[in-house]
């Protein structure tokens, strides 16, 4: 996302980042369950009422990086190298950043955190699958179909569920490669189709 230019939008992105900073820190320390809302916004010297005008659940706070997320998903479409298909493009995306798991130990348990409660771990699945529309979009633009083509629908569905296909295999890395490889012969199959 860009830089926030005017004071005000200056102070409302600090007051943001503060907000989700004091909430990472204390989901950790003491468990996304024990803390409230409240404990949140105490922590980031702000009423809950302001707290809400940023975040619109407790759940949110815990990801709040929702835009910048989309943003990189359809750039991996838009800004994929010359003659790279789109499921190639996205499945590098997935393997450079989505599947891996960063190596800090702040990650780790932020990532064990979201595994291990079931309400982050089914809004997290609900927020990455809200993507699915503007990347079918992207997918559309790109190669030249009419809004709502299925073909671009289903792969963006698609590629997005198999983040969480992965993620839930022994080899994360070869089960994206295959459920891509897949994608790849779908959608080559459709784009000659398309010519």
């Amino acid at each position: 996302m860009g830089e926030p230019t005017s004071r005000r939008e200056r102070k409302k992105a600090q007051t943001r980042e503060a907000l989700a900073d004091a909430a990472l820190r204390l989901f950790l320390e003491r468990g996304y369950d024990a803390v409230g809302v409240k404990d949140v916004a105490d922590a980031a010297d702000v009423a809950v009422t302001t707290l809400f005008k940023h975040f619109p659940s407790k759940e949110a706070l815990v990801f709040d990086r929702d835009d910048d997320i989309e943003a990189e998903l359809l750039a991996a479409v838009r800004e994929r190298e010359p003659g790279q298909s789109i499921p190639g493009a996205l499945k590098e995306h997935l393997l450079g950043g989505v599947i891996q798991v960063p190596g800090t130990p702040e990650s780790a348990r932020f990532f064990r955190m979201v595994e291990e409660t079931p309400a982050l771990r089914d809004y997290a699945h609900r927020m990455w699958l809200r993507h699915e529309t503007a990347l079918a979009q992207a997918i559309a633009e790109d190669v030249g179909a009419p809004e709502g083509d299925i073909a671009c629908a289903a792969l963006a569905r698609f590629a997005l569920e198999a983040r969480d296909l992965a993620r839930h295999s022994d080899d994360a890395e070869e089960a994206l490669t295959t459920i891509f490889d897949l994608l790849e012969q779908g959608w080559t199959a459709k784009e000659r189709q398309r010519s």
